[in-house]
Formats: C-alpha cells, sequence, structure tokens
C-alpha cells in the first residue's frame, strides 16, 4: 500500500489498523481547545510524527494516521481530512484551512481492476510556510513547494512550486496585481 502498489483495503489487518484510527478520531474530536493535554496524547498515538507547537483543530479525519507527519507549527482548521493511505507529509509552519482534503487514496482507471476491490495510492509532500485556503483539494501523488499558497477552493491535481500561488479546478498559477506594476 504504501509504496503504490495495488492492495486490498478489506484486508483484515488494515481493517483493523482504519478502526484503531476512527477511535482514536472519536476520542480527539470529542475534545475541546484547552484541552491540550489530552490532545496532544491522542495526536501522539494516531499520527506517525508531529513537531512542537501543533494546532489541530477538531473534526480531524484520517484512514491511518500513522501515515502523517507534520512539521513544527502546523496549523490545520476545523474539518480537514486526511486520507493517508501513503504518506502525507506536511512542512513547518503551513497553515491549512477548514473542509480541507489531502487524498493520497486513488483507485484504478481500469474497471476489470477496479472490479477487484483493489485500490492504490501516491504519497503527498508539502513543503514549509504553506498557506491552503478553506476547501481545497489536493489529489493523490502532488508535491507543493516551500511558500506557496493554494486559493480557497481550489483542486490541486499537479505539483505547485515552490512561492507559487495557485488557484481553480483545476488548480493553475495565478498572477498578483504586483506582476503588473
Amino acid at each position: 500500500m504504501q509504496s503504490g502498489e495495488l492492495y486490498d483495503a478489506g484486508d483484515p489487518e488494515l481493517v483493523a489498523t482504519r478502526q484503531r484510527a476512527q477511535a482514536l478520531m472519536r476520542d480527539y474530536n470529542a475534545t475541546i481547545y484547552g484541552e491540550t493535554e489530552a490532545r496532544n496524547a491522542i495526536l501522539d498515538a494516531l499520527l506517525g510524527a508531529r513537531g512542537e507547537s501543533c494546532a489541530l483543530r477538531a473534526p480531524l479525519y484520517v484512514d491511518y494516521g500513522w501515515n502523517v507527519f507534520l512539521g513544527d507549527n502546523v496549523f490545520l482548521n476545523y474539518g480537514c481530512v486526511l486520507l493517508d493511505v501513503c504518506p502525507i507529509r506536511i512542512g513547518d509552519r503551513t497553515q491549512i484551512g477548514p473542509q480541507v482534503q489531502i487524498l493520497t487514496a486513488d483507485h484504478p482507471r481500469d474497471p476489470a481492476v477496479r472490479d477487484q476491490g483493489l485500490e492504490f495510492g501516491r504519497p503527498i509532500t508539502i513543503g514549509r510556510n504553506v498557506w491552503i485556503g478553506g476547501g481545497a483539494i489536493l489529489l493523490p501523488g502532488v508535491t507543493v513547494g516551500d511558500d506557496a499558497v493554494i486559493g480557497v477552493g481550489a483542486v490541486v491535481t499537479r505539483d505547485v512550486a515552490a512561492g507559487t500561488t495557485v488557484g481553480g479546478n483545476p488548480a493553475r498559477p495565478l498572477v498578483s496585481r504586483q506582476d503588473h506594476a
């Protein structure tokens, strides 16, 4: 699964791992701001790694959790979805708006293979000091460079270069007013 090969999501070991993640999500999503010690303990059990001073507003949704790696000072607003069948790496000081979806999970295009219940995934890497606007969707396999900005509601289907601002569906580089000055 983590290598991007086809896998069966119904595998008993994977089902058990998702059940564990769901129980931890339920516990985390029942906490409120200020319950720092309880929240940190749950995140430490759920996530692959997290840096210092991360703030993840509940509710938070993951497939497995252990494939999510957060740098220092990462912020996720309400309702983020991290489908982590492959690694999701989020760099230091990145801020992610509400209802953002980061989706490493994918499905075969061939209907005969899809009919077998097989799926695959591709990792997502988000650099340092990135700002992702609310409702944006990042599709499997994309890399977002340092200091990039992803506009509200953008659907990111391709890599985003460092320092670039993108928006739309599919997301494309935007020209700022400063570029015309």
